[in-house]
């Protein structure tokens, strides 16, 4: 009865396993689906955000991401064919990617905090910029045209040199002449500060949870391979 019951449970285990990592394979493309969006869409203020902590845990989480889906196949494997070595070497592994995709997903939620004061500092940094270096000013133009705001908190942080994408667009390469009558009918009055701040703290929770979310299904996996690998004989 105790060998038919270990039977049954290292069985329990495996299919358990396999299923685990099904889920790890869906939830690295997840991950990495999330973190390319983000990544892609966030591109546009890029010179503006020299802040290293958001691109950095970014990155982490697109790495996991692709690791995870990689690893699901290995995890699958070495639980169908019950070999020992491979269970061994997908639990070391897969126990990496957990710390890292944990940290990134950590480190999302901290940017997330300290996000408005360092973008701040940035953004007026970069305004001297405008004009003379090429990324800069592309930057600042498909900032204020994305998000539909001038200047750091207003247009009066461009002072006499107000950029034609504070402009309101009447449709894509052609814009309402705010220049010579600036008011809120022909030009974008709000700052860009709040709306980019908004922007990437709403991007900064979406990659946190679904790290978070990765790591728990990760961990369940870590728990079933040790599991299973002491069941094989």
């Amino acid at each position: 009865m105790g060998i038919g019951a270990m039977d049954s449970c290292g069985r329990c285990m495996k299919v358990s396993l396999i299923a685990i990592n099904i889920i790890i394979f869906i939830s690295g493309g997840l991950a990495l689906g999330v973190g390319t969006w983000v990544w892609v869409s966030r591109s546009f203020s890029t010179a503006l955000m020299s802040n290293n902590m958001f691109i950095a845990s970014l990155g982490v989480v697109l790495v996991s991401g692709g690791a995870m889906m990689l690893l699901a196949v290995l995890g699958c494997c070495g639980a169908a064919k019950e070999v020992k070595c491979m269970l061994l070497t997908y639990y070391i592994l897969i126990f990496i990617i957990f710390v890292v995709a944990l940290v990134g997903g950590i480190l999302q939620f901290v940017f997330r905090e300290k996000v408005h004061s360092t973008l701040d500092r940035e953004m007026f940094a970069a305004i001297p910029y405008y004009g003379v270096k090429h990324e800069y000013t592309r930057a600042w133009d498909d900032t204020q045209t994305f998000l539909q705001c001038c200047g750091v908190r207003s247009h009066n942080d461009w002072n006499d040199n107000v950029p034609d994408s504070c402009c309101k667009e009447v449709y894509p390469g052609k814009r309402l002449d705010c220049k010579s009558s600036p008011n809120p009918t022909t030009m974008y009055t709000d700052g860009c500060l709040e709306k980019t701040v908004s922007f990437l703290r709403e991007n900064a929770v979406s990659v946190g949870v679904t790290a978070i979310v990765t790591t728990i299904v990760m961990l369940l996996a870590l728990i079933f391979s040790c599991a299973l690998f002491v069941k094989i004989e």
